[in-house]
């Protein structure tokens, strides 16, 4: 059912729904439509407009890959409903929407003319995207697009029928996709959990804590693989994998992304998905394991500006970590100006005393899922 931007958004400002929007690139004239009409306290928490590189990586927590890319508009809209949740504690249908967006300009551009929309909710993670045919509209004419496209995002998320004719060209067309979280994903989300478990056999009663091989896995490569057979056949122990949802360097993952990087592993490879951004926490939850790292990770893990810049905290978090029987099993690793080992990062003693090294002769490949994900392998 078609409707005009008025009638759509007083149907909005009139729904349960309560949310935070952040849009850039593009999508202005929606921000102007939502707020220029009555009612729109009820249902408007936020409005951010992350325009600069430095606002986007302060917003989303860390420097995405590309700046408009349906991740990107995914990790802004993550971003949007935590804090929604956090601004709104009624039972109302909150969600965060997103748009970033690469429009014509006032100097000509190499790449596409392209819109990224993304909509995260409490149960589902959704994203649509449309390339701009360049050169058939003005910066005003895709301007107003975007904006349609917008409040048509954030009316599905309000629970409601009517739409805004969209005029796209012949070939434009939409590309959508969602995940519906599964239940004990929505809880990990929430917080209510703190870890989720897929595939691989049950622990026995009594049987010792395995290793964990903590990651963010965006992709699972040929290295990773060979560090987990690796460790298994050196500490005699069977290998589960990690990915926290959280992290202090980038955005939250969505369903999506918990969905496409549990899929790469197989039914008999236990994953586990954690809140557990930091190793402190993850000994917490994984007390008597050994951590299997390499020494880009053990390098973070040394930094005093995960501890408040105190390195009396870095240390006492290292102290509580070995009193929960934790140790570190490292390999070494090309950090972009060679190859490191564990004699060669300056670490505090504390940590050292934790770690055991995979020596070079065993272990060297220096593949990375960065350079996997900028070929356009994943």
């Amino acid at each position: 059912m078609c409707v005009s931007v008025e009638q759509i958004v007083e149907q909005i400002h009139s729904s349960r729904g309560r949310f935070v929007l952040a849009i850039s690139g593009g999508g202005g004239r929606a921000v102007s439509a939502l707020l220029e009409m009555p009612g729109a306290s009820r249902t408007v928490l936020e409005v951010v407009v992350p325009y600069s590189a430095g606002a986007m990586i302060k917003w989303l927590g860390g420097r995405p890959d590309q700046f408009c890319s349906p991740h990107t508009a995914r990790a802004m809209a993550t971003v949007g409903l935590l804090r929604a949740i956090g601004y709104d504690e009624s039972d109302a249908l909150q969600f965060g929407a997103a748009c970033t967006a690469s429009l014509a300009t006032d100097r000509p551009k190499r790449g596409p003319h392209r819109v990224h929309l993304a909509l995260q909710t409490t149960s589902l993670t959704k994203t649509r995207s449309v390339e701009l045919q360049k050169g058939h509209r003005i910066r005003q004419e895709e301007e107003q697009l975007v904006a349609r496209l917008v409040l048509n995002m954030v009316a599905e998320a309000c629970g409601l029928e009517g739409r805004l004719e969209l005029d796209l060209l012949e070939g434009e067309r939409l590309d959508e996709s969602q995940t519906i979280a599964r239940q004990p994903w929505r809880e990990l989300f929430l917080g209510h959990l703190e870890m989720v478990r897929h595939g691989g056999a049950p622990y026995q009663e009594g049987e010792p804590p395995g290793a964990v091989f903590p990651g963010a896995f965006n992709p699972v490569h040929v290295g990773h693989r060979r560090m987990a057979e690796i460790s298994r056949r050196l500490l005699g122990r069977r290998v589960d994998f990690e990915i926290s949802i959280l992290n202090p360097d980038k955005p939250p993952l969505d369903y999506l992304e918990m969905e496409r990087r549990t899929g790469q592993f197989g039914p008999a490879e236990s994953i586990w998905l954690t809140r557990a951004p930091t190793f402190e926490e993850k000994s917490r939850l994984f007390p008597g394991t050994t951590f299997i790292v390499g020494t880009d990770t053990l390098r973070r893990i040394a930094r005093p500006c995960y501890y408040g810049d105190d390195p009396a905290a870095r240390d006492a978090a290292m102290q509580r970590i070995a009193e929960r029987g934790c140790r570190f099993l490292v390999f070494g690793r090309d950090l972009g100006t060679g190859f490191f080992g564990l004699g060669d990062l300056d670490l505090p003693e504390p940590l050292v005393s934790l770690c055991r090294e995979v020596p070079a002769e065993q272990f060297r490949q220096d593949i990375s899922s960065t350079e996997i994900r900028k070929s356009g392998g994943w």
